[in-house]
């Protein structure tokens, strides 16, 4: 588990030594001298201590929903805690949407970054090949993204083994230049950070801009709790990943000291001749391991946050008969590709790309710390005080990490920031519009148990085999048994009206899947609860329902779905462009009978008008 922790949660994270120490210096706003290689180092091994291994290994990591992280876990565990207060939740749950939004900009800055960082070791070793290095970028991910659809299960068993050599590499470039001059070492104490900040105080405020990119893997630690457990995640960072990041940045240190020239690309300056190849084709892998973490992650989100009602349904396949996190989301996928290739052409150097990079993650990380603190507060019930020492100090480090990427605004961090708030906008759309779309139904809807009761005082022509109504309400009349009536005049043996809940915690067991009510004359209905990380497959939580004496023939089941078309009108809902795209949105959603597993051979759509 320690292994593949290596592979997945941090590939991201353990690629930062490709640009992170150069973009420092990057510019000419600092000078590489003895003095400030010093101070930068020190600010980048406290960054790490701070952030990492304090904030998110020791702190964070203690809050998970169910054994899952990630911000939709963290916004789940945040709104529950403060029920009782529905403004407070209202406002955590747009400022979660918003963080979960940015996430999409940091799952197309960091292949790019990574990728391009990678490749641009050809820039030291044959700079007569300047001009091929963003076309081979592209075909790298074009690669990358192209096998998705296969699945990441054999690729990602290689991962791990692949990053361990990675960090083995990376320590051993490092160590010879630290042994070589030693007093590099010194710079593990913070009072170089701080006279460095001191001395150089705007400069310094500007540098925090690059110093972060050490930590933009940080977030992963948390969102892929739920694939390893917080063991294997803190063994892996405190026994190989820390070690191998600081072995390796201060033998950059160490050699700056000596050759200040080789600023422009500290980290391939670090190999003798004989290892440039094979170094720069071991980057360039750990590059794809670092890209393909985010784009798996990006699948897991949406796939969450379309179980959450917050994005629309799409069409996600699953690539793994045994995993049921291996997931392939097409729409997903090319979406991403188109953006990032966009981002490599539009920057077309690392360099220019770390200005994009870090509006996204430190944006998340606030949220974060925020987030926990209502969970530590509200949900765990510490006093206030304890919950404010607990987050606080974290809190101003965040701001001020956020406040001087906010600087890179004009020179690209509007790029990643317009990718989230498109990707807000549509979330909040999608939700707010699926609250109007309820609410209209609910208006014109009949009481289930007294239309029931009207339709046997006449009751109509009974032909065999099951009928299941899916309905978004509980105890509301389906329309697709009111067409159904109105136009086949009939009614089966059985029915089932079926609602299927999605809650706010990643796993909902078997013993509590179903909860049935008989209404009589075989009818019943039918609670099916699922959690955002549970497969909603409704067939074979109906079959549970044999237990309890409601037999299902596969072979004489019919699915009844109501399929509404959503007719925008002015009025006091959203927007017109807003009702027109939430319209859009619903219409082109994938089929709820392939999210919720139905036969595609059993499955009756009814249609009707609904005005929002």
């Amino acid at each position: 588990m320690t292994v593949g922790a290596l592979g997945v949660v941090y590939g991201d994270i353990g690629t930062s030594p490709l640009y992170a120490l150069k973009e420092v210096f990057h510019g000419g706003h600092v000078a590489p001298t003895a003095d400030n290689i010093l101070g930068v180092l020190s600010l980048l091994f406290w960054t790490m201590t701070i952030i990492v291994s304090i904030k998110y290994v020791l702190l964070i990591l203690r809050a998970d929903n169910h054994g899952e992280g990630g911000l939709i876990a963290m916004l789940a565990l945040a709104t529950n805690a403060v029920n009782d207060k529905p403004k407070l939740r209202a406002v955590l749950l747009l400022v979660g949407l918003f963080g979960t939004a940015i996430f999409y900009g940091d799952a197309v800055i960091t292949p790019a970054m990574t990728v391009l960082g990678a490749v641009e070791g050809i820039d030291v070793y044959a700079p007569e090949y300047h001009d091929v290095i963003v076309p081979l970028t592209l075909v790298v991910l074009a690669g990358l993204f192209a096998v998705q659809r296969f699945g990441t299960g054999g690729i990602g068993k290689a991962f791990g083994p692949v990053m361990l050599v990675w960090f083995a590499v990376i320590a051993a470039l490092g160590l010879p230049h630290i042994l070589e001059n030693p007093h590099i070492l010194i710079a593990v104490n913070p009072y170089y950070a701080f006279s460095f900040c001191m001395a150089h105080k705007l400069v310094a405020f500007v540098a925090l801009g690059a110093v972060v990119l050490v930590v933009t893997g940080g977030e992963a630690l948390y969102a892929d709790l739920g694939h390893f457990g917080k063991q294997p995640i803190r063994i892996a960072w405190y026994g190989v990943v820390m070690p191998a990041l600081v072995l390796n940045y201060f033998g950059q240190g160490a050699m700056l000291l000596e050759h200040p020239e080789a600023i422009e690309n500290p980290f391939f300056r670090l190999a003798p001749a004989w290892a440039e190849m094979p170094l720069f084709a071991l980057a360039t892998m750990a590059a794809v391991v670092a890209s393909q973490a985010l784009i798996t992650a990006a699948f897991s989100v949406t796939k969450q946050a379309v179980q959450l009602g917050i994005l629309p349904r799409m069409r996600i396949l699953h690539t793994s008969v045994r995993d049921i996190g291996q997931i392939y989301v097409p729409f997903v996928n090319w979406g991403l590709f188109v953006f990032i290739v966009l981002a490599v052409v539009l920057f077309g150097s690392s360099s220019k790309l770390a200005g994009a990079y870090g509006i996204a993650v430190t944006i998340d990380m606030t949220i974060t710390t925020v987030m926990t603190f209502f969970v530590v507060r509200y949900g765990w019930k510490y006093p206030l005080w304890l919950c404010l020492a607990a987050t606080l100090f974290f809190f101003c480090i965040d701001v001020t990490f956020l406040a001087s990427n906010m600087l890179k605004l004009i020179a690209g961090g509007w790029f990643p920031l317009m990718i989230g708030i498109g990707m807000f906008t549509l979330m909040l759309t999608w939700k707010q519009g699926r609250s109007l779309l309820s609410n209209k139904l609910r208006e014109d809807a009949i009481d289930l148990p007294s239309f029931l009761e009207a339709v046997f005082a006449h009751p109509p022509v009974r032909v065999s085999g099951t009928a299941v109504f899916l309905s978004a309400e509980v105890g509301v009349t389906p329309n697709a048994l009111l067409h159904n009536l109105k136009h086949n005049k009939v009614l089966h043996e059985q029915n089932l009206f079926v609602n299927v809940k999605h809650h706010e915690v990643p796993w909902v067991g078997f013993d509590k899947r179903v909860q049935v009510e008989s209404l009589g004359r075989d009818c019943w209905a039918v609670s099916l609860n699922f959690g955002f990380k549970n497969e909603p497959d409704v067939p074979e939580a109906l079959s549970m329902l044999a237990a309890q004496g409601v037999i299902l023939e596969e072979m004489e089941t019919s699915y009844f779905l109501s399929r509404d078309i959503v007719i925008p009108t002015i009025g006091s809902g959203m927007s017109m462009w807003r009702e027109k795209l939430f319209a859009s949105m619903h219409r082109n959603a994938a089929a709820a009978a392939d999210f919720l597993h139905l036969p595609t051979n059993r499955i009756v759509e009814l249609g009707s008008k609904v005005e929002i």
